[in-house]
């Protein structure tokens, strides 16, 4: 389905943003992990959210779920593994790809660190998308790094397709096809010469021809490369518009103060920004 406006993020950011583009009739898909899921929802108490002191943070994501579904908006669960600007932006979700005229980025931070060589060698035999590329592999070892709730499944797809599949993480996964190796291991590295050759795991080399590493959350900046950063978050200006035409960006990943209250603010101005985007460009 065709969306006027793709949001990735379920958070505070996302949730307003959702509600105040409901508000001017546009049609709004958020992408993003459960509500559960979130930093926010295990804190035990909020006293700086104006209006409502003393709520845990899942009692407040509870109610602006709620609020954004009753608005209107739709919903789905998930990873975004690759965006394609394309008559607007292509957002592929697991298997699934979600098509929209402009985009509000509101992920929060991605605070899990990549790996040595994670970066040298992304396009080079490290991917983020086992749907997208594991044809690539079809007969060749490949690696999972199991970091993402969905990992297993990915991994058992891999398999399914033809790939030789090895599952590294530093727990056992549930639900990996038995037949798929597992190795336990938390301290990687990327290896190759030109190309990926192989997976340092805990001191051990594992030797592959690629490396998908799947997160619960990719950074907006490997999504969309060109995408314009300052101290390490995105770069928006008042209205909250990014380096990007059609793309917006709100909360967390907008750099501090890391709060709610600024993340529902400026969620609100990005989707109200989008509208106005939107509504001037004679294409839409």
């Amino acid at each position: 389905m065709n969306y006027d406006i793709l949001i990735l993020g379920s958070g505070p950011a996302g949730l307003a943003a959702a509600v105040a583009a409901r508000g001017r009739d546009k049609r709004v898909l958020v992408i993003g992990n459960r509500w559960q899921d979130s930093p926010l929802a295990r804190a035990e108490r909020v006293d700086n959210y104006l209006g409502l002191p003393g709520r845990t943070g899942a009692q407040l994501l509870e109610e602006f779920a709620s609020h954004a579904a009753a608005a209107g908006a739709d919903f789905a669960v998930g990873r975004a593994i690759s965006i394609l600007p394309w008559e607007g932006f292509a957002v592929t979700v697991g298997s699934q790809v979600y098509q929209g005229k402009a985009l509000i980025l509101a992920p929060g931070v991605v605070r899990q660190a990549k790996y040595p060589g994670e970066e040298t060698y992304l396009g080079r035999g490290v991917s983020y998308c086992a749907t997208c590329d594991g044809m690539l592999y079809r007969n060749r070892p490949v690696i999972v790094v199991g970091r993402a709730p969905d990992a297993p499944h990915e991994a058992n797809y891999l398999k399914s397709i033809g790939c030789q599949v090895t599952y590294v993480s530093p727990q056992a996964p549930e639900g990996l096809d038995p037949a798929i190796p597992y190795v336990k291991a938390g301290r990687l590295a990327v290896k190759g010469e030109g190309a990926v050759t192989g997976l340092e795991a805990d001191g051990a080399l594992l030797p592959c021809a690629g490396v998908f590493i799947l997160r619960q959350t990719v950074a907006p900046t490997d999504l969309l490369p060109t995408l314009e950063t300052e101290d390490g978050y995105i770069r928006v200006d008042r209205s909250m518009a990014a380096s990007m035409a059609g793309v917006f960006a709100a909360g967390d990943c907008t750099g501090g103060p890391l709060q709610v209250a600024k993340a529902v603010g400026e969620g609100h101005v990005a989707a109200l920004s989008a509208c106005e985007y939107l509504d001037g460009d004679p294409n839409t």
